[in-house]
């Protein structure tokens, strides 16, 4: 289904020219890496659904290997928590980093949040750090992973920056990204920024001088800036970077909006406890029940619209369990209140195992992933 909760996601694919996934596609996907991690739910069940050039991306591994092609994903530090929205293209981008065996640029956009937020320098630094751990904690290889701050980093990508800059006009930037007069000139030079990963020359002491090619794993929304970077490719003689897109992680509310940090009974934190997860389950995620326990048991649940489910859908790993759950919800075997508690222990177990992991990361595993050395 492509039309969730007002959200066109076909769009995407009819207007700006993207291709769906299609299963001729995972299937190759998984022959050329399958010996290194089974598919990932993410992709299997439709999360991950359209793309760029994925297809050029496996041409490329199967002919050079993984030293041909890297990925590239990116955090604002707008808060010190992450939320599960947050936690799903850092754990599939480790996923694939696994799965093909290849090295990871990680931005930390310590700039544009300067630029976007009422938020001190401190406060940005604090949360860039918080940040950092959690995304350290979803399973990057240290020996081929490079997290960087834009602040700190900005001089290596320079070059490329200023390429990006010349031939990227103010109205382009304007209607792509709506910034506006009244807006400071920051938000306007951003994207040339948010582009300049794409490009293998702006890591020439992380990634070494051959040039590789660019997988980038990211939500739909940050389209516009990787479609404005492949119009430039040809004049800057690059490569254009590929893109996988996902579809949000909807809001507990309901598909009419994602997961955000800005709502807070909208939105699971990674820092949650168990009582609060269950909370947050049981009195805001939207069911796909009806109304009364004797119509439900008659008509049954709705899955597609039932956020507990879909949550399920993207955190439950095992298949044959999530099929049951499916199958007894939606013949009215299984209530509200039961798929609403398989959820809350899915995600308690998740978030318990995140806390485990990021209280591992210390100070001295943070340098080390931002360390500027060619990586492995």
């Amino acid at each position: 289904m492509l039309i969730e909760g007002g959200i066109d996601y076909n769009r995407l694919c009819q207007v700006f020219g993207s291709k769906l996934i299609t299963n001729d596609l995972l299937q190759r996907f998984e022959k050329l890496t399958g010996h290194n991690a089974p598919i990932d739910p993410a992709l299997k069940r439709g999360l991950f659904y359209s793309h760029r050039d994925f297809e050029v991306i496996l041409d490329t591994f199967e002919k050079k290997g993984s030293d041909s092609f890297y990925l590239y994903t990116g955090r604002g530090p707008s808060s010190p928590s992450l939320h599960l929205g947050h936690l799903i293209p850092f754990r599939f981008t480790a996923y694939l980093q696994k799965a093909f065996d290849c090295c990871v640029v990680i931005q930390i956009t310590d700039d544009e949040k300067l630029l976007h937020r009422s938020l001190s320098e401190e406060q940005i630094e604090f949360n860039m750090q918080e940040n950092i751990k959690d995304i350290i904690a979803c399973g990057f290889n240290p020996q081929k992973t490079f997290i960087f701050s834009d602040m700190a980093y900005i001089h290596h990508m320079y070059r490329n920056i200023l390429r990006i800059q010349q031939l990227v006009t103010n109205s382009q930037v304007k209607a792509i990204f709506g910034v506006t007069d009244s807006d400071n000139i920051g938000k306007t030079m951003f994207p040339a920024i948010q582009a300049a990963p794409c490009f293998s020359t702006s890591f020439l002491t992380v990634l070494g001088t051959q040039p590789r090619m660019c997988l980038v794993p990211c939500g739909i929304d940050q389209d516009p800036y990787f479609r404005m970077t492949r119009d430039v490719t040809t004049r800057l003689q690059q490569q254009k970077p590929a893109l996988l897109h996902s579809k949000f992680l909807p809001s507990l509310q309901g598909f009419d909006a994602k997961m955000s940090g800005s709502i807070e009974s909208g939105a699971i934190y990674l820092e949650d406890k168990d009582e609060e997860v269950r909370e947050k389950i049981f009195k805001y995620a939207f069911s796909g029940g009806r109304m009364t326990k004797k119509e439900h048991r008659m008509l049954g649940g709705e899955t597609e619209r039932d956020v507990a489910f879909q949550y399920l859908k993207v955190f439950l790993t095992d298949d044959k369990r999530l099929e049951e759950i499916k199958t007894k919800y939606e013949s009215g075997e299984m209530m509200t209140s039961e798929l609403k508690d398989i959820c809350v222990k899915v995600l308690q177990a998740i978030l318990l195992e995140h806390r485990q992991r990021k209280a591992c990361v210390t100070r001295e595993v943070v340098e080390q992933f931002m360390k500027i050395r060619i990586l492995s």
